[in-house]
């Protein structure tokens, strides 16, 4: 048991039995947080709560995904929003620099903080002030706002037009035949992460190496699923990974390369990636793209995929 102000107690889960503890306090994946503990995406040393007597004043939680031990998002962080300011402020501050302290390596650099938040958050004021309050406290630890998001849905029975014959489509043959086009598209990116990647020093090959590696070479779901676009000719155009991660299918990245860029070529793609997972029978594809990355958006908004929530990302360093 950690040390904590005159009536709050900030600890761990003793063990999953305490789930139900941890769930006095509620936030949209909820649902998966018994499923995640089963798989060894979480751990309950990782999901803490704060406490005053039985009342649950605090939570948070770390996540990943894979049961490798290493935290790679910190994707839980609800606060008991009857409580005033300062106080819930400081409490969450309390319980985030408790808890990583116990949690994460000394020296380490922290893992992203993620969090859905309502498509229009900004017009309600209740919306508003539950995600300020956390931003505030996530500020006042050293983290930075690094993007906000559309998150994106495209539900079975929207229509997807037919092959526009544009283009032709071949899956990729393997990971260096996606670097390369991943790289080009590097370029210019209006993509945050993105953008994070090449300012750390790593060129576009590099950073699209290191992308690859990290999240698709995980991915489960076929690779065969994964379209390389092209002209008639053989010329690449683009590409597009549909994929499914541990929640839903998903278009996990989309590209056009530089030089074919403002032609349409981003609907084409688009909606092959999204017949390839329509043909398996989903029942929905996900997708998200930066809030500032507007042709993107569009692009999704023309196949009739539907904003139905936001995200943002903070960092520390």
């Amino acid at each position: 048991m950690t040390s904590a102000p005159p009536g709050l107690t900030i600890r761990p889960l003793s063990g999953a039995q305490e789930l139900g503890l941890f769930r006095r306090l509620t936030y949209v994946l909820d649902h998966e947080l018994a499923d995640d503990l089963a798989a060894g995406r979480r751990r309950p040393e990782w999901m803490w709560v704060a406490l005053r007597g039985e009342r649950v004043v605090g939570r948070l939680s770390w996540w990943t995904g894979e049961s490798d031990g290493v935290p790679r998002l910190l994707d839980f962080f609800d606060l008991d929003d009857t409580l005033p300011e300062p106080e819930r402020g400081e409490i969450g501050l309390r319980l985030l620099e408790t808890a990583t302290a116990a949690v994460l390596p000394a020296g380490r650099t922290r893992p992203e903080y993620g969090r859905f938040v309502p498509p229009g958050w900004r017009e309600d004021p209740v919306a508003r002030d539950v995600v300020e309050a956390r931003i505030r406290v996530m500020e006042a630890s050293g983290a930075r706002m690094l993007v906000e998001r559309l998150r994106l849905e495209w539900r079975a029975g929207t229509p997807v037009p037919p092959d526009s014959g544009r283009l032709l489509f071949r899956p990729v043959a393997g990971r260096e035949d996606l670097v390369a086009l991943m790289a080009p598209v590097m370029e210019g990116t209006l993509d945050a992460h993105g953008r994070a990647e090449l300012a750390s020093g790593l060129d576009t090959r590099q950073a699209a190496r290191k992308q690859y590696d990290e999240e698709f070479a995980r991915l489960r779901t076929p690779r065969a699923w994964w379209r390389i676009a092209e002209l008639p000719g053989g010329e690449p155009v683009g590409f597009v990974v549909p994929a499914r991660n541990n929640y839903h299918p998903m278009i996990a990245y989309i590209g056009v390369l530089p030089a074919h860029r403002g032609h349409g070529y981003v609907d084409d793609i688009l909606a092959e990636g999204t017949r390839v997972l329509a043909a398996e029978g989903v029942d929905r594809v996900r997708a998200a793209t930066d809030l500032g990355n507007v042709p993107m958006a569009q692009a999704f908004a023309r196949l009739g995929y539907v904003n139905f929530e936001r995200a943002f990302d903070m960092v520390w360093g």
